[in-house]
């Protein structure tokens, strides 16, 4: 207990240890911290009169966004922050079901991402709760078929992005060749399940290694199937006309599939065109009749026609 301390006969030293729990994110029961220091419960009350004066000055002075309350549901006294920069309750229940939705990592590593975020919500009736919302589909989590654990990978080659660093890499093709490349990586995206590192090959023949040798934008490389790589202690410079739009890519590719950047045009046949707008960012309604809308698109690569022929009967492209 401690009460066996020395200082806790002391009312500052009992102050000092409810204001270290109250900063650490901690709901404190006032019945539990006045057994613990063997006082009544006026003195913890009185306590926490003091300690919510002392917030609420230094809130007044602008030197803190701290606030003490006492939530009735636990009876408990906790330290709220009043527009806090930390995720609230209900951003980590939403965090945690898009990253589960993701299915896009190992289950041990997604376990570990989740626990740590669940550790964010207070008090700890809330931490339950969130815990409790999202244990089934924990438990029945499907990880991706090729488990590898590449967390770090992802860290390491995102700085490789920011300093411009050229990278060798091992790398594990579709059909099951292994190649090696020089790349000069320049963004790291995510797309239904997987990560990608886009980059330009260096000192590759283009008319003999590529279906487009005009191809003016970045190869995709899915992470999980890097074998190996090596940053090298060597920089590259683009141009700042020239520089990679990771953002003005990712509206366009979003199959993750290599060719040409193409302007489609197709009738979508259903009642409201809204998925089909979000699915692609680019999509603008050209016109709308009896027979459907007419919709245009700019899109790299291939992967969209595999996408249209899934639609059955609802697409046709014009």
């Amino acid at each position: 207990m401690y009460r066996d301390n020395v200082y806790s006969n002391y009312k500052s030293g009992r102050i000092l240890y409810l204001y270290t729990k109250l900063i650490n994110g901690e709901a404190i029961s006032k019945a539990e911290e006045a057994e613990r220091f063997g006082v009544n419960k006026r003195s913890i009350q009185r306590d926490f009169d003091e300690l919510r004066m002392f917030f609420e000055n230094q809130f007044i002075e602008g030197k803190s966004n701290k606030k003490l309350v006492y939530d009735r549901g636990s009876n408990s006294y906790q330290l709220i922050e009043e527009d806090s920069p930390l995720l609230n309750n209900s951003e980590i229940y939403v965090i945690c079901k898009i990253l589960l939705e993701s299915r896009s990592l190992c289950k041990d590593d997604m376990e570990s991402i989740i626990n740590k975020i669940v550790e964010l919500a207070v008090p700890k009736k809330n931490k339950s709760a969130v815990k409790t919302l999202i244990a089934n589909e924990m438990l029945h989590y499907i990880e991706p078929r090729h488990k590898k654990h590449f967390i770090e990978n992802i860290w390491e080659i995102g700085i490789a992005v920011r300093e411009c660093s050229i990278i060798n890499i091992n790398y594990l093709r579709q059909d099951g060749k292994c190649v090696e490349r020089t790349v000069k990586p320049v963004g790291i995206m995510f797309s239904e399940y997987y990560f990608y590192l886009t980059a330009f090959i260096d000192n590759i023949d283009k008319n003999a290694e590529f279906a487009n040798p005009d191809d003016i934008f970045p190869t995709i490389y899915r992470i999980d199937r890097i074998i190996s790589y090596k940053v090298q202690d060597k920089h590259f410079d683009i141009p700042y006309k020239d520089k990679f739009e990771e953002g003005e890519f990712r509206k366009r590719v979003q199959f993750m599939y290599g060719g040409k950047l193409r302007i489609i045009r197709f009738r979508y046949k259903g009642t409201n065109p809204e998925a089909i707008l979000d699915r692609l960012p680019t999509a603008k309604i050209i016109s709308h009749d009896n027979e459907g809308f007419v919709i245009t698109a700019e899109t790299f690569g291939d992967g969209i026609d595999m996408w249209i022929r899934s639609q059955g009967n609802l697409i046709e492209l014009l």
